[in-house]
């Protein structure tokens, strides 16, 4: 079906719960706080994010916890993703707080692994993206979020379910879960390499069929990518749905449909600079370039295959993939 949307860079947008004025501020009640001597610490360590940062990071972590009598144990992180052995540390030593140190899929795996353990996560960002981390305003430098870690305040924060696999940040479907499958079989992880990919990605990419459920509103739609947000990037200050809250008990979802492909990086730059604002009603899907909307669910019934990541890390893609926010599903330490 031949779309006006290839000639017009305008965007559609729904939201299909109450309009509400979108803030970055949380309730009282979802703020906690553990005094220092209360606490006891896990550190979990991906051996391959972060070299000397990360080494300096250790160091500075042991002197501090030297200098403050503090009960804390590093471990290394695994390549299986299974913490489950640490659900019996946690409750045998009393431990409040798992640290992160890592990047968004090493993050997925500790919270998806400990998410029903009463147990805090802060997360100091050592991977490629850190999109979870950036999204919740903890600072880059290492030293600075370990800072806020001490200062011990935390928030609950949402996730998702996409076909019953946990996500805690950004899943998608199409052009960014390519870069993802390529970005993962490259020895550099860095941000060159993902650029790198990105751009070889772009050259040849194609739109792919879905076909979007909603709960009263369905639509076929042939698109370069579906991003399924609870954070509101990919990462590195990527921000791809601007109007994303951690715990909002919504996920926001971007559409890119088919356009003249020239058009393509304004019509995504467009959207991440916050130009496409939400909308209480439904908008002519057919004339729109890049859809947002926010839902607490949704199905996509995958018609072409298209490739699918979480949280940055590919995945086995399906043909429908069923979705639902998980509201307060873990606490986060955070400023």
């Amino acid at each position: 079906m031949e779309k006006e949307a290839v000639e017009k860079d305008v965007y559609n947008t729904l939201t299909l719960s109450p309009k509400k004025e979108h803030t970055s501020k949380i309730p009282a009640e979802k703020i906690q706080k553990i005094e220092p001597l209360q606490r006891r610490f896990v550190f979990l360590a991906n051996p391959i994010s972060g070299g000397a940062k990360k080494d300096s990071l250790l160091k500075d972590i042991e002197a501090e916890g030297k200098k403050r009598g503090m009960h804390y144990e590093i471990i290394p992180t695994n390549s299986t993703g299974n913490y489950d052995f640490l659900k019996d540390k946690i409750l045998d030593h009393h431990i409040t707080d798992v640290i992160i140190i890592g990047g968004d899929g090493t993050v997925n795996q500790v919270v998806n692994s400990l998410q029903h353990v009463k147990v805090r996560f802060g997360i100091i960002p050592m991977g490629s993206g850190n999109g979870l981390a950036f999204a919740a305003g903890i600072p880059k430098k290492p030293q600075q979020a370990f800072d806020i870690i001490m200062k011990g305040e935390s928030k609950m924060v949402d996730a998702f379910l996409i076909n019953q696999q946990f996500s805690c940040m950004l899943s998608g479907l199409g052009f960014d879960a390519s870069v993802a499958h390529d970005f993962a079989s490259k020895a550099s992880r860095g941000l060159l390499t993902y650029t790198q990919q990105s751009l070889i990605n772009f050259f040849k990419a194609q739109p792919y069929q879905f076909e979007i459920l909603l709960d009263n509103f369905s639509f076929y739609t042939d698109a370069f990518f579906i991003s399924i947000a609870n954070s509101n990037q990919f990462g590195n200050n990527f921000t791809i749905a601007p109007q994303a809250s951690l715990n909002d008990g919504l996920l926001d979802i971007v559409i890119v449909q088919k356009m003249n492909k020239a058009r393509l990086p304004f019509a995504v730059l467009r959207q991440i600079r916050g130009n496409n604002q939400l909308q209480q009603l439904v908008d002519d899907v057919t004339k729109k370039n890049v859809l947002y909307f926010q839902t607490p669910s949704l199905t996509i019934r995958n018609l072409r295959h298209a490739p699918f990541h979480i949280d940055g890390e590919p995945k086995e893609t399906s043909s429908e993939f069923n979705i639902e926010i998980i509201k307060d599903c873990f606490e986060l330490i955070q400023p």
